[in-house]
């Protein structure tokens, strides 16, 4: 993660609500499990869902894009992307800073990612 964005992230005010894109690549195979990166997100999930429900935090979608309708054709779609709504930034932060919470796991179920704080027109 970036220091400089994280630490941006935490001057967000905490009466506002935080919703984070995750834009997710599986990997083919993870190597110490044998298991497909997919498989391993899964697994993730399952053990970060008690952490979403200790906090305040709501899944708003999680699924497959399908067809690219404005962009580069031969633009590789992402596997598939998360959409988490945060009460504010310190709701987030506590989450990811949580003892046992599964971080490796999501990591190495991962190819590549991006992770986007995106903030609403309205605030």
């Amino acid at each position: 993660m970036n220091k400089e964005q994280l630490n941006a992230l935490r001057e967000v005010p905490e009466d506002q609500e935080v919703v984070m894109l995750n834009l997710l690549k599986y990997k083919d195979k993870v190597e110490e499990t044998g298991l497909t990166g997919e498989a391993s997100y899964k697994q993730y999930m399952k053990a970060a869902k008690p952490f979403f429900e200790k906090i305040d935090a709501e899944i708003i979608f999680f699924g497959r894009p399908h067809l690219m309708l404005i962009g580069p054709e031969d633009e590789t779609l992402w596997d598939d992307m998360l959409l988490v709504k945060y009460k504010n930034q310190g709701e987030f932060f506590k989450m990811v800073s949580a003892e046992d919470y599964p971080a490796k796991l999501r990591e190495r179920s991962l190819q590549d990612s991006r992770l986007i704080y995106c903030r609403s027109h309205t605030k």
